[in-house]
């Protein structure tokens, strides 16, 4: 009984250039569109969080929990500002307060530069760009339209019990290459590898050729001698 391995580095073997043009080609397409010598424009980001606080109601003679339906208020608030920060009502109020200040930024470009997570009733907004002064005058309309406005995104929780609190600024921060970026290249040529063997054996599969001896005995024919190859 034959080794399967030696059978099947045999078959890679003969059609071993196949996933060698499919890498070679991956490679130079690779490098002809996206040109990974040349210097890319640096991106900047800059994080910041709040919180939400809603005041208890006052209500006499009345058990309100200790608090603890205020505290989860306050944290379904933090999930829904999250949305409405995406959101191009939002977004469209912060380009109108720029535009007050002699800054034109159109609410698409708001909400392709501000990203939100919550953590720990947290609301983090990280706001993207390639200018750092850009990037911290859309930050500081961010946070002034959330502080100063949010009652009228939520008006019956934060009209007159509730407002939202910048808790931590960071400043605008270049960012490196990131992982995926620096992963993009052997992860084609890997892709490329896997489907030129692919290839190999399905055309060993639809190849009804016979070879050796191997195959007429894998047919059930005796065979009586051979002939070696020349070398």
């Amino acid at each position: 009984m034959s080794n399967p391995l030696q059978a099947y580095w045999t078959i890679l073997r003969r059609r071993w250039w196949i996933p060698a043009v499919l890498v070679a080609l991956t490679l130079a397409l690779t490098l002809l569109t996206q040109k990974p010598w040349r210097p890319r424009p640096p991106t900047y980001a800059l994080g910041m969080a709040f919180s939400v606080g809603v005041r208890p109601q006052a209500l006499p003679d009345q058990y309100t929990y200790d608090g603890y339906y205020t505290a989860l208020a306050s944290e379904y608030l933090i999930d829904d500002f999250s949305a409405i920060v995406k959101g191009s009502e939002f977004a469209a109020a912060v380009s109108e307060r720029l535009k007050d200040e002699g800054i034109v930024v159109s609410p698409g470009e708001i909400q392709g530069s501000a990203q939100t997570g919550t953590l720990h009733r947290i609301l983090n907004i990280t706001i993207y760009g390639g200018d750092p002064a850009r990037v911290e005058r859309i930050a500081d309309a961010v946070a002034a339209t959330l502080i100063e406005d949010a009652d009228q995104f939520m008006p019956r929780l934060l009209a007159d019990q509730g407002a939202v609190y910048l808790v931590d600024r960071g400043g605008a921060n270049a960012l490196g290459p990131s992982l995926r970026e620096r992963l993009d290249l052997p992860l084609r040529l890997t892709l490329a590898l896997i489907a030129g063997v692919g290839v190999i054996f399905l055309l060993e599969y639809l190849d009804d050729r016979v070879r050796d001896r191997k195959d007429l005995e894998a047919l059930g024919i005796s065979v009586l001698a051979e002939v070696p190859r020349r070398k």
